[in-house]
């Protein structure tokens, strides 16, 4: 065996999300031969890369079939997280994909999908970083266990920054853990959207794969402003299956695909898709209605990331601190875990396919 066989033979692995072979795409390192042993590195695109056991059997597939059936191949994984910034990167230097959950209304569970889903890309071996924007209804404190923690400063060149503070393996920044609890939020959207600005401008997010930004429900001033201050790659809109939901969802939809915002939709959520109690764990009541996320996907043509069941779990484990990613749950784990699977795939066709986001220009008047 040669190094250019070996090589011959991987390319002939299609990466499946970019529809490229493995050595057309630069993600074959390292290849070591000795006699019938064989060993070499695939980088991938993330290191919560849920492709990662097809390429393998592809791999080792390529290598007996087309070079030596009697080798022994290990495919060793390493990841070097894709990212599309082209901005001269004075905002969250080293971050290299920066995500909005958001939704059209209140009470669709977004800050519990946007939780799950920092948690599921942790998880996977990924950095990852979670702010809540919500400023007037911060969950953060309450869904990490952290309520009344303060988060640390430290001096960096003469400039105060605030450390995020770490829980399950993920950097978390809240208002509410720079206000008391007890205290209303009484601000008006300047102020709103200045507390948005600091939290990426004076906040120590460090080195990041993904930081996931768990917005406000609606369609205002925050998200122009986020908008504004950062390249956005791409937004995941969650909803409930019932109409009133998928009308205000519509909106966030149509507000990230106008012109001067054109911010990418990496996919929808269907939160709350049904109903199974923990005694009947193989029946489903669609009690808010059957699939209406899936139908506004279609309608949209948008990519649909998945269901997550109305599970009593997820909401005890919320109110205790402890996220169903963090629980023992695992049929809601899985439903996380595929929905964080499909959510990284296509960021990853995002950053490959299609154009860096701008940040937005608003003209006054």
């Amino acid at each position: 065996m040669t190094e250019a066989e070996v090589i011959k033979a991987l390319s002939n692995v299609q990466e499946p999300d970019l529809g490229k072979d493995i050595v057309t795409l630069n993600m074959v390192k390292d290849v070591v031969i000795k006699g019938n042993d064989v060993a070499f590195t695939v980088v991938l695109t993330t290191p919560a890369c849920p492709m990662k056991d097809m390429i393998n059997r592809a791999c080792v597939n390529a290598v007996k079939l087309l070079v030596n059936k009697e080798a022994n191949v290990t495919v060793n994984f390493t990841s070097n997280t894709s990212s599309n910034r082209k901005d001269n990167k004075q905002v969250l230097a080293g971050v290299k994909n920066i995500i909005a959950v958001v939704s059209g209304k209140g009470g669709v569970g977004k800050s519990t999908v946007a939780a799950n889903l920092a948690l599921a890309f942790a998880q996977g071996g990924a950095k990852v970083g979670l702010m809540d924007a919500d400023i007037y209804g911060p969950s953060v404190p309450i869904m990490f266990g952290v309520r009344g923690e303060r988060p640390m400063m430290k001096d960096v060149d003469g400039k105060g920054l605030i450390i995020p503070l770490e829980k399950f393996g993920i950097k978390l920044m809240s208002i509410g853990l720079l206000v008391d609890e007890k205290s209303a939020v009484v601000w008006r959207g300047p102020m709103v959207s200045s507390a948005i600005r600091q939290f990426i401008t004076d906040v120590d997010w460090g080195e990041l794969d993904y930081l996931v930004i768990d917005m406000p429900p609606g369609t205002g001033d925050i998200h122009l402003t986020l908008m504004q201050a950062v390249p956005v790659t791409g937004v995941v809109i969650v909803t409930t299956p019932q109409n009133v939901a998928l009308a205000d969802a519509k909106k966030g939809i149509a507000m990230f695909g106008q012109a001067q915002v054109n911010v990418p939709i990496i996919g929808l959520v269907e939160n709350m898709a049904y109903f199974t109690p923990a005694e009947l764990p193989n029946n489903k009541y669609y009690i808010f209605g059957k699939d209406g996320g899936k139908r506004l996907a279609d309608e949209y043509d948008l990519p649909f990331l998945g269901q997550i069941p109305l599970v009593q779990s997820i909401r005890e484990g919320g109110d205790a601190g402890v996220p169903a990613m963090e629980g023992n749950d695992i049929p809601t784990q899985k439903a996380f875990w595929e929905v964080a699977a499909i959510t990284v795939r296509n960021i990853s066709q995002r950053n490959a396919n299609r154009q860096p986001t701008k940040m937005i220009e608003m003209v006054e008047g």
